[in-house]
């Protein structure tokens, strides 16, 4: 795979490794975000059928992507639209208790919060030990010793959105299996640049920012959910949802039910004609390029910088537990990483400070060129 960047609007002169912040539009999808508001002028241009097309068409190519059945997928606004959804029916048993990981993203770890207090139950921390060598080894090793059969569900990221460990999905989902706990994930950092099979892994949910590495618009998200939650409640009651939504004429025939699947979960207005056809066409890019030659683009751009982190004596996973596409160069304690980024987006490099970590999450649309930069920009 070569570069990709002139399919993007980025200027020559930016080194931007920041997709794990937000990605850059395409230029095609941004063609069709216009389309969509063009459509707008002229209402009669949107017909009743025209609300269903490309929404079924999202959850065919997400289906595609993540290997699950397109009822599976819920079209929503934001993972904690999804995380909200799929963890309130999850029920309760005396004496069970919830699973997340330390500096776990928010939406994750509020909404497992909730259903704690809610419920009495107790919410059980799983920490990284920053002190070891390999650190992503031990850390996925402690989750599944602490996954039990008191264990109601493991909420968790697929790569930590921090410091870019990669986690063992499939042990950890024969894991929950075994004990009957639920595995919920937030695919955000990695559904669209590394390769994710909810079959294998055992996933009962997993939910996905799509304004990142989906490369779609923001204020969207996409969730496959699986067949046990076919009757759960959702968060609202759109229209949109229930049977027959399709007849215009017939909506005040009020139904009981709800689509079949997963649509239960779609948020209202989950058709937007002008956010559904932009992420319908960068989900088909995606798959055109193949994810796991996205991934395997971002290994090649990587290798430098695994080298430049060994130099600096900086603990480096092996390739089992770091994702390629997404890493953190851990920075020592005193340092203000605040000033390092500020310093260089000065040199138009473009990095992510989170926690105590330089974030750095490459795609397509980087070449060696930005990954020199910023090793030259960090050397200084």
């Amino acid at each position: 795979m070569e570069c990709q960047k002139h399919l993007f609007q980025l200027p020559p002169e930016i080194h931007y490794l920041n997709c794990g912040y937000m990605s850059p539009l395409m230029k095609s999808v941004e063609e069709k975000g216009i389309e969509g508001m063009r459509r707008k002028r002229n209402p009669v241009l949107i017909k009743p059928v025209d609300f269903f097309t490309d929404v079924k068409e999202v959850r065919k190519k997400f289906g595609a992507m993540v290997n699950c059945n397109p009822m599976q997928v819920a079209v929503m606004p934001a993972v904690s639209y999804g995380m909200g959804s799929v963890i309130r029916n999850i029920p309760y048993t005396r004496g069970q208790h919830a699973i997340t990981l330390s500096e776990e993203f928010p939406s994750c770890y509020y909404t497992a919060e909730r259903w704690c207090k809610n419920h009495g139950a107790e919410l059980r921390i799983i920490a990284r030990k920053d002190d070891l060598p390999q650190r992503g080894e031990e850390w996925n090793e402690r989750i599944l010793e602490a996954i039990r059969r008191d264990t109601a569900f493991v909420v968790m990221a697929s790569v930590h959105w921090m410091n870019g460990t990669k986690f063992d999905l499939e042990r950890i989902g024969a894991r929950c299996r075994e004990v009957g706990a639920r595995l919920i994930v937030d695919g955000s950092q990695s559904v669209g640049a590394l390769p994710i099979d909810v079959q294998k892994s055992g996933i009962d949910a997993l939910v996905c920012a799509a304004y990142k590495w989906l490369m779609g618009p923001y204020s969207t998200a996409i969730s496959y959910i699986h067949e046990d939650f076919n009757e759960g409640i959702p968060l609202e009651e759109s229209w949109m949802t229930r049977p027959n939504a399709e007849r215009f004429d017939r909506l005040t025939n009020y139904e009981q039910g709800y689509k079949p699947g997963a649509a239960r979960y779609d948020v209202g207005q989950s058709s937007n004609f002008i956010a559904v056809p932009m992420l319908n066409e960068a989900m088909g890019q995606l798959l055109h390029w193949g994810i796991p030659d996205i991934q395997q683009y971002c290994g090649v751009l990587a290798e430098p910088l695994i080298r430049f982190f060994q130099e600096m004596g900086t603990p480096v996973d092996g390739e089992l537990h770091r994702a390629n596409h997404l890493m953190g160069l851990q920075l020592p304690d005193g340092n203000d990483g605040v000033g390092l980024v500020e310093e260089l987006q000065r040199r138009n490099v473009f990095v992510s400070l989170r926690g105590s970590n330089i974030r750095i999450s490459i795609n397509v649309f980087n070449s060696e060129e930005d990954i020199n930069e910023l090793i030259a920009a960090l050397k200084q």
